[in-house]
This record gives C-alpha cells, structure tokens and sequence, in this order.
C-alpha cells in the first residue's frame, strides 16, 4: 500500500513540527516546508533522529509564487501526487514584545475583552497588517490552488487549514465585514477578497477605529477570511476534505510561550483531519478534535458569548517523561 504524502507549511517549530511528528509517525511521508532553509533542514534531521525516516524538507515562503511554483514542481516530480495539505505557517500582525504581551494574561477569545489594554501594548502597522493578511490568508489561498491538481490525483484529498478562535464572527466587528462572511449561501471568493480589500484600505488610510475593527484586526480578519475560504474550497472541490481547524490557546513561540496547551496538544486537531479517509467532515471549524461553529454563539438573552472553550479543561496528553533518556525526551 503506497504511503500517504503530506506537505505542511511553517513546519520547523512549534504546532507546524508537531503536526510533522504526528503525521510521519502515522506512516505518512511528511514534506516539512519553511522559509528559513537552515531551520527547516535542522528540523527535518532532528525529526530523523527520533527514527521517522520519510520527512523531506522543502523551502517555502508562502508569500512568493515562485517559491510556491518550486514546491509544487518538486512534489509532481518526486511524488507525482499529494494527499495532505497543512496549511500552517503563520504570523500574529502586530508589534509586541514578550513581556507586555505576557502581562495581559489573555485567554483564547479575550481579544475583545481586553482591547483597551491590549491598545497600549500592542503596535500595528499598515505593514504589519499587510504581511499578516499575506501570510495567513493570501499564501494558503494561492498555495492551495497550486496545489489542487496534484491534490486531484489523490483518492482521498485533505486540505487542513490551522486557524484560530479569534477568527469566528464573533470577533469580525466590521458590521459589513461580518454580514458578508456570514453570508454561506452567497460567499463566493470574491467576496472574502473584497473584505481583505477594503481592510488593507482601511488600514493604509488609518482609518481602522473609525470603521469598527478591532485590536489585533489584521489576525482577526486573516482567520475569518482563511475560515470563509475554507467554505468556499469545500464547496468547489466536494470529493475533497477541506476544513478549518483552531489548535486552542497553545504555548508557541509566536505568543512567547503564553497559552493553555502544549503544541502536541493543538496539533492533535489538524493530524486528525489530516488522516481522515473516506467520506469524512468538509467545509467545517474544529476547536482541536471537536467540531465547533464558524459563528458567535447566542445565549437566551441575546447576547455575543465569547467562542465555545468546553474543552479547554482537557487533561494534558503528554506522553510520559519518566524514565527517558534526554534523547528519548528530545523525540516526543
């Protein structure tokens, strides 16, 4: 039986090398991808030091066609197909540094909460904004479409795209933006690039306040509109699985280490998706494992609640460290 081939994006560190572990720990060959070529290649041989010997590793900036171009001619000449897109990589879009951050004491779904304290640490710049929305939302787009005809040669196609809970509606409070990426039956992928559009407009003419979109708004938008195109693909291609996954509140280097889970733990939503065969869930939002809504929620009285964290109890799934060599430790 021919193995699976996976690529992930942003694949050197945190949930990205985690989600890598997992698969190829499943028996699926593992394209490791990232922008930085020397990360990336430590990477890939600290992972086949722990024994997981199918990882290749391949440079990518999700921002560059050309690099895009490159990955997708050398999966068609080396492999002839692929089966699993992770689309991973990505960036905050703001200013920050790790000890204003750490004193807000965010939770998963708090950004609006605590935005008035959140404005005094947090710096975001039209390039900034501009760089999240490319990295988040523009490069999974274009490398998913780059990569679809190879997807197409797979009996099973899984595209799983890592989110974030601060990108359900809820947290959208454009009004217009919101109305147009709730619209399902009517979402097209014109309409989620009108919304990244005007944003950027919005954001170059800093005019942010103004319009009524939020602190950490470029983040914000980049998931909403990653979510809406998740829709929109799941709809175009209905023999593929394509969804949206938030990994929860995890301890990444892209928060400082801030947050409730473990990167193991947030990458155990996006591997299971991955590695769903058949007539699995498509054009869906999971919060880790468990499917969740794309919206807010309503409660009796009408008002927004924040996203559904009902698992954010769950006990931590570690493996056990007693007893392992500091090699053994470095591999799980």
């Amino acid at each position: 039986m021919l193995k699976m081939i996976a690529v992930v994006t942003g694949g050197n560190k945190g949930i990205g090398l985690e989600i890598c572990r997992q698969l190829a720990s499943n028996e699926v060959m593992v394209i490791l991808t990232a922008r930085d070529e020397k990360r990336g290649t430590e990477a890939v041989e600290n992972l086949k030091a722990c024994g997981l010997s199918d990882i290749f590793f391949h440079q990518l900036d999700v921002t560059d066609s050309a690099s895009i171009a490159s990955l997708a001619d050398y999966i068609k000449n080396k492999f002839g197909k692929l089966d699993i897109l992770v689309n991973n990589a990505g960036v905050i879009g703001v200013i920050m540094d790790a000890e204003s951050f750490t004193s807000l004491k965010l939770k998963s779904g708090e950004a609006s909460e605590k935005a008035e304290m959140a404005k005094k640490v947090i710096k975001q710049t039209y390039e900034t904004a501009e760089g999240c929305l490319r990295t988040n939302y523009y490069g999974p787009k274009q490398l998913s479409q780059a990569l679809i005809p190879l997807l197409q040669l797979s009996g099973s196609a899984r595209i799983v795209n890592v989110s974030s809970g601060l990108g359900q509606l809820k947290n959208v409070t454009n009004e217009w933006a919101r109305e147009v990426l709730s619209d399902v039956d009517g979402l097209t992928e014109e309409k989620v690039d009108e919304v990244v559009s005007r944003y950027l407009q919005d954001a170059k003419q800093d005019l942010l306040e103004s319009k009524g979109w939020s602190v950490l708004s470029a983040y914000v938008v980049s998931k909403a509109a990653l979510n809406a195109y998740t829709r929109v693909l799941a709809k175009k291609f209905p023999n593929f699985g394509i969804n949206s996954v938030t990994p929860g509140f995890c301890k990444t280097e892209m928060i400082f280490n801030n947050g409730h889970y473990t990167a193991e733990q947030g990458a155990k939503g996006p591997v299971k998706l991955a590695l769903t065969v058949g007539d699995g869930p498509s054009g869906l939002f999971f919060f880790q494992t468990e499917e969740t809504t794309f919206y807010h929620q309503i409660s009796q009285d009408n008002s927004l609640n924040a996203p559904s964290m009902a698992n954010e109890e769950q006990t931590d799934t570690k493996p056990n460290r007693e007893n392992l060599s500091p090699a053994e430790e470095k591999c799980i």
